[in-house]
């Protein structure tokens, strides 16, 4: 038996290391496993987030998004150059540059708070017991007291389109392509597709998205998610819904591709194609059976609201147990259950949890569509505004896209936001405080915002929301 902890936390990513930062700064002894290791062979945290996911794409996005303002839009404001040209091998120096950034600061901090680093695989034995298989192939048995298992997700992969090589790839692989492919096929419309297909179809690439279901975001507010729908295709987006793919066949360097939508069967050809179909928790493994952790039919598993599983002394947090699958609400759970063991109380509030799609306007949301609420059978009153009308989008060159606000029609309380518009990730932060804090929108109504601001389009919208609006016409108006 090697070394005893307080705490062990299986996985190094968003949740599992934060979890173990936490513990440690509570005072309790504690180690993370992580088994992830990059291209020199060593061991490496952050998990999928920092590694292949939430941070990668975003330097992508961000170089993607700056070369199509200098291509198409420095002009308008009067910077004129030579035309712009995309090199892609320096956007990909640049993302491994900052992902290595990260991860390093993650090891610093595990240093600095003195949480021991366990490289390897990790799986529970017992109710107190880790063994973990190093990459040599050897194992080691650790006790500890609790037991946090942070083990992730992988992306889900589907018969029709069998991974191959550098063509057919996962979102990993489409953060490693070398060049600019001229015909992209991405399955699924959603954040992930919406993202990656943005970022090359920026660069040039001729993208078309095809997407099973018949509605278009269907998670965002009906009126937000049309004004995407809109946005993006004017972008170039070519995105098929109710388009089911049936099959594909890898020819040389190009994948074909069979559909079926609502005109019949059909086929187009991509030079690279990306799966985007959703992740599925990874679990696998990860328990011994004999312990008792239950998993539900999709490999979920098992929590009460505060992450505990059946067996006592064992919690489980992010994309392996239910709710929605983003590194903020894994980490927040890490938290908490830290806090758990370490015997203080928290609890977490999954009605405010933000969702963000980093394309370009960005598409963020928190709460309820106005949609959810009224299948719920509230009453709601809603306010929105343009950011059109908003001074600062107007001089960021910025003006697509609007702010919605869903309120309760008897309490006045803050049920949802949401946000398509340039940095609606930092926008929507005040809807998330608005609602942890059981906010009104008159609350909001009541604010004094900088000007010039794009927040400035928030107030306008709670004011909105009872016809009250400075900005803009109202559509009634209420004493």
């Amino acid at each position: 038996m090697a070394d005893k902890f307080d705490v062990i936390v299986i996985g190094a990513g968003p949740g599992g290391y934060v979890a173990a930062i936490r513990a440690a700064q509570l005072g309790l002894k504690t180690a993370c496993v992580e088994k992830w290791v990059n291209k020199e062979g060593k061991t490496v945290h952050g998990g999928t987030c920092l590694n292949v996911g939430c941070i990668p794409s975003k330097a992508l996005l961000e170089t993607s998004h700056k070369f199509v303002e200098a291509r198409d839009h420095f002009a308008e404001i009067g910077i004129d150059l030579e035309a712009p040209k995309a090199n892609v091998a320096k956007m990909l120096e640049f993302k491994n540059s900052v992902i290595a950034k990260n991860v390093g600061g993650i090891s610093a901090l595990f240093k600095a708070n003195g949480v021991t680093a366990i490289d390897g695989t990790g799986k529970v034995v017992g109710t107190k017991k880790v063994e973990v298989t190093g990459h040599d192939g050897e194992t080691a048995t650790y006790e500890a007291d609790n037991i946090v298992i942070a083990a992730g997700s992988v992306p889900v992969e589907i018969p029709p389109t069998p991974l191959h090589e550098d063509i057919v790839v996962t979102s990993t692989g489409a953060l490693e392509f070398t060049e600019v492919p001229k015909r992209l096929g991405v399955i699924g419309a959603g954040v992930i597709g919406l993202e990656l297909g943005s970022v090359w179809s920026r660069l040039g690439a001729e993208t078309v998205v095809l997407e099973a279901m018949d509605a278009f975001l269907p998670m965002v507010d009906k009126d937000v998610a049309k004004e995407t729908q809109k946005l993006l295709k004017k972008q170039g987006l070519d995105i098929k819904l109710n388009a089911r793919v049936t099959g594909s066949e890898v020819k040389g360097n190009e994948v074909v591709v069979k559909y079926s939508d609502n005109d019949g069967d059909q086929e187009v050809t991509f030079d690279k194609l990306i799966v985007c179909v959703g992740r599925r928790p990874y679990t696998k493994g990860v328990v011994d059976e004999a312990v008792g952790v239950g998993l539900d039919e999709r490999g979920f598993i098992h929590v009460d609201d505060q992450c505990r599983t059946s067996v006592p002394g064992i919690y489980a947090i992010g994309d392996c147990v239910r709710g929605p699958m983003l590194a903020h609400k894994a980490s927040e759970e890490g938290v908490m259950v830290a806090d758990i063991i370490a015997g203080h109380k928290a609890e977490m509030n999954y009605d405010a949890i933000p969702s963000v799609i980093y394309t370009s306007p960005e598409v963020a949301w928190v709460g309820m569509t106005e949609q959810e609420a009224k299948a719920k059978g509230i009453e709601v009153k809603t306010g929105s505004f343009p950011f059109a009308a908003n001074g600062r989008a107007l001089a960021n060159n910025a003006p697509e896209g609007m702010a919605k606000i869903i309120a309760d029609a008897e309490t006045d309380r803050i049920l949802g936001m949401h946000i398509v518009s340039q940095h609606a990730g930092e926008l929507i932060a005040q809807g998330v405080i608005a609602m942890e804090f059981g906010s009104s929108a008159e609350d909001l109504a009541l604010t004094c915002y900088a000007h010039p601001s794009t927040a400035e389009a928030i107030h306008e919208a709670a004011l909105a929301v009872d016809g009250h609006a400075i900005h803009m016409a109202n559509r009634k108006k209420r004493k």
